[in-house]
């Protein structure tokens, strides 16, 4: 087996029902698949848990994909349960034992019942122990106090797990006994629901399109606390952060674990190897909240900077990271800051070419013995020069104990094994003290920074060999519209050609993204809705034009209402003003507007930012400047203007026209003059703000 399509990781309970809000200590599962993880779900009860996991597993089938499934308990009890207790070494024979006697509804089940009569087999006073009800249950302990079991109280796992519970503690702190009793049922179930196409790790060698296995996400621990969003319940990080980093182990690491584990006493997955589950990278982000776009209630009109910040606050890092050489980190968004391994320059050397010694030099004529040698970049000059010697230095070399200044070789004059000069020179003179530049440990860059040829040359001279960064951030293209086109092809006297989907591409591949073509679809709501179905399955954010306002044939919106996560915000600004923002499929959705300069001062405007943010590049504010106008305009108030512009002897230039089809008003500029919300009055010279394409990061 070399891989996994799918893999979910599920957080178990052995408690009863825990109610319909999401809580701690409940049953959490997360699906990574694609790529990415969905949001964590809750489960309140295991009969919700067991449904929802019989339906996934066989759609995941029924679609071709390889799936894993991890489960936070034992899936096997230390040597000699098994035979002891059905008759053979077979830990699935236990599964089946216990599936035909626990009983389970939500408010109720037998576990403790069970492990009495188990323990009873056995003299009444162990394996088990923990009792959490308040009736006695005949031959199972309430604590240790009175405990005395036949078998190991760890397995070999559990062993080299510091901090893993024992599978016989029932009740308290840690009861993975009563988790495993209450789980190993539901896994017995969808063994015979799945017949072969199941295997259990590492009880069964065979392949199958299912594999279960145990898990343990505190092996994790670490990872899980520095990935934990703020307020997420720490279950819910757990699956989320467990499942993608399985999802991500490669190919062969995967196989080197699976390959190991006790074939009676079950294993944890990944026990041993968690610099391969971890190390790769840090681990994704959760997933953007349904509600990410939604508008204070009575908001009509939205003012640009208002609908700026709320993305600002409501947009989260979806893309997870991973770790690349610096060779190949040009360009790539960093996950994490960036430390120097050492100081730059990494010892005391020299700046010019000339002679090393001790002390500095007082005013007048100096004449000093030169030693023999010399010291060079990288060819140190082993001995200590002597007190009142001068020694032949090169740029670069580190300065050898004893000199710790240096006069230029024009400043000397040399004959035969002395030299002469004139100070005064300074003590320390053309010299350079280890770590002036960047001291060993120091920050040289930060979060979130677009890794730049500079910092390659910094991070290189500091020994910094690898970065976290962000993987690209993968932007869906989407067209609509029957009046559309395609390049190439004949267009009806009724038609135009698609001129959006390349502009964006190219606007989203200039921004630093990954541009994913997801083609046209004609004004037909089957048609929209299942591109945006392709698009979250490829995509981190989806971009289409056209559709998004809220007439009979804008069905983009329609599709985004319809799934009950869309907002249509009216933003004060021109041109633009309809923008449908919405979740699909946990997919982040920016419906711009059709007409193709809408739609470029929009995705400038609105989706840059956002997509930046979303990138883990933080938001970033388009530079501008203020330039004399070289036009006229009176501007309405009520609504932000962006007049495509260029500059021409120091003033700003506006196209003669403002229409959102002029496109040929996008290739004359060279930018957008930005006009405030108010009422203005521009004449000849009067100051505006000028934004470069540059300004844009284009």
């Amino acid at each position: 087996m070399t891989g996994f399509d799918t893999v979910i990781v599920i957080d178990w309970s052995g408690g009863n029902d825990r109610g319909p809000t999401p809580k701690a200590d409940a049953i959490w599962a997360c699906v990574a698949r694609d790529g990415r993880t969905q949001r964590p779900l809750y489960m309140r009860n295991r009969q919700v848990a067991e449904a929802w996991l019989q339906d996934i597993l066989r759609a995941e089938r029924e679609a071709g994909r390889r799936v894993f499934v991890g489960l936070d308990f034992p899936f096997g009890y230390p040597a000699g349960f098994a035979e002891a207790l059905c008759g053979r070494a077979d830990p699935l024979a236990v599964w089946d034992w216990l599936a035909e006697r626990i009983t389970d509804t939500p408010k109720a089940n037998n576990r403790f019942d069970v492990a009495g009569k188990i323990n009873a087999l056995f003299g009444g006073r162990g394996p088990f122990w923990g009792n959490a009800l308040r009736r006695d249950i005949a031959g199972l302990p309430r604590t240790k106090a009175d405990y005395v079991s036949p078998f190991a109280a760890h397995r070999k796992a559990e062993a080299q797990a510091p901090g893993a519970f024992s599978v016989w503690q029932l009740a308290g702190a840690g009861s993975v006994g009563s988790q495993a009793l209450m789980g190993l049922p539901v896994l017995a179930r969808l063994r015979r629901s799945f017949g072969s196409d199941v295997t259990v790790w590492p009880f069964e060698a065979r392949d199958a399109g299912i594999t279960l296995a145990e898990v343990w996400p505190s092996l994790m621990s670490t990872q899980i606390a520095a990935q934990r969003q703020q307020d997420e319940i720490k279950d819910a990080a757990q699956v989320r952060v467990l499942a993608q980093a399985i999802l991500d182990a490669p190919a062969d690491a995967l196989v080197q674990m699976l390959a190991e584990g006790d074939p009676e006493e079950g294993w944890i997955f990944g026990l041993g190897h968690v610099d391969q589950l971890a190390g790769t990278r840090t681990l994704a982000p959760p997933p953007l909240t349904n509600d990410c776009f939604a508008l204070p209630p009575g908001v009509a009109w939205t003012p640009v900077d208002s609908a700026l910040e709320t993305l600002r606050t409501r947009l989260h890092p979806v893309t997870r990271t991973q770790m690349v050489s610096v060779t190949d980190a040009l360009g790539r968004v960093l996950g994490a800051e960036v430390r120097a391994k050492r100081a730059n320059p990494p010892r005391a050397n020299t700046a010019v070419d000339g002679y090393g010694f001790a002390g500095g030099a007082s005013a007048g004529a100096h004449v000093m013995p030169l030693a023999a040698g010399r010291a060079a970049a990288g060819r140190d000059f082993d001995a200590a020069l002597a007190a009142g010697q001068a020694l032949r230095v090169l740029t670069g070399a580190a300065l050898p104990e004893g000199v710790d200044t240096v006069v230029l070789q024009e400043d000397v004059r040399v004959a035969g094994d002395e030299i002469a000069f004139s100070g005064p020179i300074k003590q320390g003179a053309n010299t350079r003290a280890a770590g002036e530049d960047v001291a060993e440990g120091a920050v040289i860059a930060e979060a979130g920074r677009r890794v730049t040829p500079a910092d390659l040359a910094l991070m290189t001279a500091t020994g910094v060999a690898e970065v976290a960064v962000h993987v690209p951030l993968r932007v869906g293209i989407l067209s609509t519209g029957d009046e559309l086109a395609e390049l190439g092809a004949a267009a009806r006297a009724d038609q135009i050609y698609d001129a959006n989907r390349p502009m964006l591409q190219g606007l989203v591949q200039q921004l630093g993204h990954d541009p994913i073509d997801l083609g046209r679809v004609p004004d037909n709501r089957a048609a929209v809705s299942a591109a945006l179905d392709r698009g979250a399955t490829r995509c981190d954010v989806i971009l289409t034009s056209g559709g998004a306002s809220d007439g009979d044939e804008d069905h983009v919106s329609a599709v985004l209402r319809s799934a009950g996560a869309m907002t249509l915000w009216r933003i004060a600004i021109k041109p633009g003003r309809p923008l449908a923002l919405g979740m699909w499929q946990e997919t982040p959705v920016f419906g711009l507007p059709g007409n193709p300069v809408a739609a470029m001062v929009c995705t400038l405007i609105f989706a840059r930012p956002a997509l930046a943010q979303l990138a883990g590049a933080g938001w970033q504010l388009p530079m501008g400047y203020d330039v004399p106008a070289g036009f006229s305009k009176t501007k309405k108030p009520g609504r932000r203007e962006y007049l495509r512009g260029r500059v021409r002897d120091g003033r700003a230039e506006a196209f003669a026209s403002e229409g959102s089809g002029r496109i040929s008003g996008l290739s004359w500029a060279e930018g957008l003059i930005e006009l405030g919300d108010g009422a203005q009055d521009i004449a000849p010279g009067d100051p505006v703000r000028f934004i470069p394409w540059g300004g844009f990061g284009l």
